[in-house]
């Protein structure tokens, strides 16, 4: 996948992938709706502009959990994961913004990647970022991996 298309005020935007990801429809299609009603939402309100283009790593992978040599088969290897490591919002080059999930820079950067790993929370089975173990402290790792109970969630 190299773009999701959006609702925008103005007409259809585009959110980029870079570099270009493999992931399931299923996945697609949350990822779409999650960008749709909530974090172009954020990206409005935090900086008064669209979400341009997300940094990501990690799509379909065929591995174990957390690159282990034992245990249970990643989300990856199903193409139902995605791991974000910044998001663009606008134009860089003309006052946009790169939002690093590792470092955010500023008090507006932290408030919107909190508001972004909440949201998550909500909108993914599982959502793991900065702070919840070392595997996941450079980026937000989602996945729609069905769990025992539809309402359940693993969120750090």
């Amino acid at each position: 996948m190299e773009a999701l298309a959006y609702r925008a005020g103005d007409g259809p935007g585009v959110v980029v992938f870079a570099p270009p990801v493999t992931i399931s429809c299923a996945m697609a299609t949350t990822v779409s709706q999650w960008l749709d009603d909530t974090v172009q939402p954020l990206a409005r309100g935090h900086f008064g502009r669209e979400l341009s283009r997300l940094q990501v790593g990690g799509g379909y992978e065929c591995r174990r959990r957390n690159r282990s040599t034992a245990g249970p088969v990643s989300e990856h290897a199903t193409g139902q994961a995605l791991d974000i490591f910044a998001f663009v919002v606008g134009d860089e080059r003309s006052g946009g913004s790169r939002v690093v999930v590792e470092k955010p820079a500023g008090l507006v950067q932290d408030r919107f990647l909190k508001s972004v790993r909440q949201s998550a929370c909500g909108a993914f089975a599982t959502s793991l970022g900065p702070g919840s173990d070392t595997a996941h402290a450079n980026h937000l790792h989602v996945d729609i991996q069905p769990r025992r109970s539809a309402a359940s969630r693993f969120c750090q």
